[in-house]
């Protein structure tokens, strides 16, 4: 079993995380920041769905990187279209912390939707 804490900015939100109880993903890779904003309910944008089709999910890490998997190359690519890029951009739909170390991640202003689809 492994447990770490994400925390996520500007809201300084932090949930405890168990990967072995995650669930599965309904948008995004298992584990992934996105995931973990979704069943959290944490917005963040992802218009593709968090399939790696598009940027709309940057964020950027705050923390030390070390904490997640490295970015495959499909993911670099998506990043090239992201605004406001940084050395430490990621994509939350990508992104999959390793539960070596507490993580902090920041939801860019442009990500953050604040509209909801009523069901």
């Amino acid at each position: 079993m492994s447990t770490y804490r994400i925390t996520f900015l500007p809201d300084n939100k932090t949930v405890d995380v168990d990967t072995d109880n995650l669930g599965e993903a309904h948008d995004g890779e298992n584990g992934s920041v996105l995931h973990l904003a979704d069943i959290h309910h944490i917005d963040i944008d992802h218009a593709c769905g968090g399939v790696n089709a598009c940027s709309t999910c940057h964020i950027i890490i705050r923390s030390d990187e070390s904490g997640f998997e490295p970015a495959e190359e499909e993911e670099e690519d998506m990043l090239d279209n992201a605004p406001g890029l940084t050395l430490t951009s990621r994509l939350a739909c990508q992104a999959v912390a390793n539960g070596s170390c507490d993580v902090i991640i920041e939801i860019p202003a442009w990500n953050r939707n604040k509209v909801k689809e009523v069901h």
